[in-house]
C-alpha cells in the first residue's frame, strides 16, 4: 500500500460541489507545499445525470475568481473505487447515505462527511446544493471547502 492519500469528493451529479471541492482541495494541497503526500485527488457523484460534463460555469467562475484552477468532467462513482480512495468526502447526508448503500464491505475507504473536518462554527457541517440558487451559495461553498480542506490537511497529514 502507498504511503501516499486518496481522497475523492462526492456529491449528487459531479457538477458544483465536488468539483469545487477537488479544485479547492488541491490547490490547498499545492500551496502547503504537500503534493508528495498525495497520490490522487478527484471528484465524482452518486448519480450519472453529468457524466463528462464541465463542472457548473459558477463553481468555476467562484474558484479562478480565488486563483483556484479548475479541471474536471463529471464522473459517477462506482463500488470498487472504495478500494482506490483513502478517503471518500461526501457534501452532504443524502449522499453520505448513498456511498454507504454501494461500499463493499472490508474496502479501504473511510466514507464520511467533508464537514466532519469542520472547526470553525460560522460553517455548516453540509455543503448546501447550490444549482438552483445564486452565485452566493456557489460563494459560500467556497469558502466552506476551504476550511475543510484546511482541517482536513491539518488533522490528517500531521498523523502521517
Amino acid at each position: 500500500m502507498s504511503d501516499q492519500i486518496s481522497v475523492a469528493f462526492v456529491c449528487l451529479g459531479n457538477i458544483c460541489r465536488s468539483p469545487m471541492a477537488e479544485a479547492v482541495f488541491k490547490h490547498t494541497v499545492k500551496t502547503r507545499n504537500l503534493d508528495d503526500q498525495f497520490d490522487t485527488i478527484t471528484s465524482f457523484g452518486t448519480a450519472a445525470y453529468h457524466v463528462g460534463e464541465d463542472p457548473d460555469y459558477r463553481s468555476t467562475q467562484v474558484c479562478r475568481k480565488n486563483g483556484v484552477p479548475v479541471s474536471h468532467a463529471a464522473q459517477q462513482i462506482k463500488s470498487a473505487h472504495f478500494s482506490q480512495f483513502d478517503y471518500i468526502l461526501a457534501m452532504d447526508r443524502e449522499n453520505l447515505r448513498n456511498l454507504s448503500r454501494i461500499q463493499p464491505k472490508n474496502s479501504r475507504a473511510k466514507v464520511l462527511l467533508f464537514g466532519e473536518y469542520r472547526e470553525d462554527t460560522q460553517f455548516n457541517v453540509i455543503v448546501s446544493d447550490p444549482y438552483y440558487g445564486g452565485v452566493d451559495g456557489f460563494e459560500t461553498n467556497f469558502r466552506q471547502l476551504s476550511h475543510f480542506s484546511e482541517t482536513f490537511l491539518d488533522r490528517e497529514i500531521a498523523k502521517s
